[in-house]
């Protein structure tokens, strides 16, 4: 499988008979363009946020998904979890759903705009975490503390940060390095995919920083 980030929380993973792209953004809301390969068979949004939600902009007719559930859709397991958005059980921001999406054999859990720490009910309904996908920029999510704290919870073998300042963003977030400092993971030279099978996935977590496609 090959894992693409398009910036924001948005991602392509592309397995052998399936893709699927995740929460794609809008361009006016957010200053940043999407790539123009934009198809996939499934269409996943974590919630309703201009950042997050721009589904029309993928093509091939995608399935879409939109909020908790259990989904299978071209050889794709999408288990999806209901979680919030912020620290006061959504009385801010309302709710965001956590996807764990299986694909290839792999175990990929999209966070969403996860704002708290997770619950041990939620961390179990999660379920295996091969591959995670989690927002670092703190403001509108979790910090880069707290994401630490989440990877803890979740046991990931690979992480990868999401959702983090980078040129051309309107709105403030805090940059990647915060998190990478926080994991003792400073200097990763960020790639522009990542491509992984079950078999290779490391004994101790690693974590991929992604340049944005």
């Amino acid at each position: 499988m090959d894992i693409y980030w398009y910036g924001q929380a948005c991602f392509k993973l592309k397995g052998k008979q399936a893709s699927v792209i995740i929460d794609p953004f809008d361009l006016e809301f957010t200053g940043l363009k999407l790539p123009k390969d934009m198809e996939a068979n499934i269409a996943i949004k974590t919630h309703d946020h201009l950042d997050h939600s721009n589904l029309g902009a993928v093509t091939g007719d995608p399935i879409k998904i939109a909020g908790p559930g259990e989904y299978e859709i071209s050889a794709v397991t999408v288990n999806g979890v209901s979680v919030f958005h912020d620290k006061s059980k959504g009385s801010e921001r309302g709710l965001n759903t956590v996807y764990n999406i299986e694909i290839d054999g792999l175990n990929v859990v999209h966070l969403g705009d996860l704002g708290h720490v997770l619950e041990e009910e939620q961390v179990a309904q999660i379920g295996l975490t091969d591959i995670l996908l989690i927002p670092v920029g703190s403001i509108y999510t979790i910090s880069a503390e707290e994401a630490t704290q989440v990877v803890s919870q979740l046991e990931p073998k690979i992480i990868i940060p999401m959702h983090y300042w980078i040129d051309g963003l309107k709105f403030p977030l805090d940059k990647v390095e915060l998190f990478l400092k926080q994991m003792g993971k400073e200097g990763i030279e960020p790639i522009s995919k990542f491509s992984i099978t079950k078999e290779k996935l490391p004994d101790e977590p690693q974590v991929v920083v992604l340049n944005k496609s």
